[in-house]
């Protein structure tokens, strides 16, 4: 990649569909403004929804950040997979073809606090279309806090053109063992 650090953003909507926001991550000005911050990988994760963002991005981002085509970078992937599930002892889940579902998996506000967790930075983009968005209100919080930015599908683009991630400070999680300690207490429960 000519020396180039490679810098990734993942765009995730859930299982739900947000095709405003998959479609606003799509726009050559939002590429253009993930590049002039730095960023050369862009993956995005579109549950539910109905549009299809491009594979390939445009031929001069492509060129500035140093990169191969989607295509070629799809068949170096799938034969790293092939060779690492050959690889595998023959009774191994992904050799046999049997995959467990995961019950432990964070999903909504569980994603926020996980990837706010793990130090990384993160924009919360506001699906307006969902009716009780409890999400909504813990990004404007958190947010406020200086843990996370917000942004909505018509202002990503300014959002990260204006983000400075020196500006964010790390999310310290809290001790819940009080709380549940009371709620125990409360509900009759002996303590642990």
């Amino acid at each position: 990649m000519g020396g180039r650090e490679r810098r990734m953003v993942f765009v995730t909507v859930g299982t739900t569909c947000f095709d405003a926001l998959v479609k606003a991550v799509d726009s050559e000005e939002v590429k253009e403004a993930l590049l002039h911050k730095g960023y050369t990988e862009l993956l995005v994760q579109m549950g539910r929804g109905t549009y299809i963002p491009s594979k390939v991005s445009s031929p001069a981002i492509r060129d500035k950040v140093g990169v191969a085509p989607i295509e070629e970078k799809l068949v170096q992937h799938r034969l790293r997979w092939f060779g690492h599930v050959q690889r595998r002892p023959p009774g191994a889940p992904v050799r046999s073809g049997v995959l467990k579902r995961a019950d432990n998996v964070k999903r909504g506000s569980g994603s926020i606090f996980e990837t706010l967790r793990l130090g990384k930075p993160l924009i919360v983009v506001m699906n307006e279309d969902l009716m009780d968005n409890h999400q909504s209100e813990l990004a404007e919080e958190l947010a406020d806090r200086k843990h996370l930015l917000c942004a909505r599908p018509q202002t990503l683009q300014e959002t990260v053109k204006a983000m400075d991630l020196n500006n964010l400070l790390p999310y310290m999680p809290g001790d819940a063992k009080q709380v549940v300690t009371r709620i125990n207490k409360f509900l009759g429960f002996p303590d642990d």
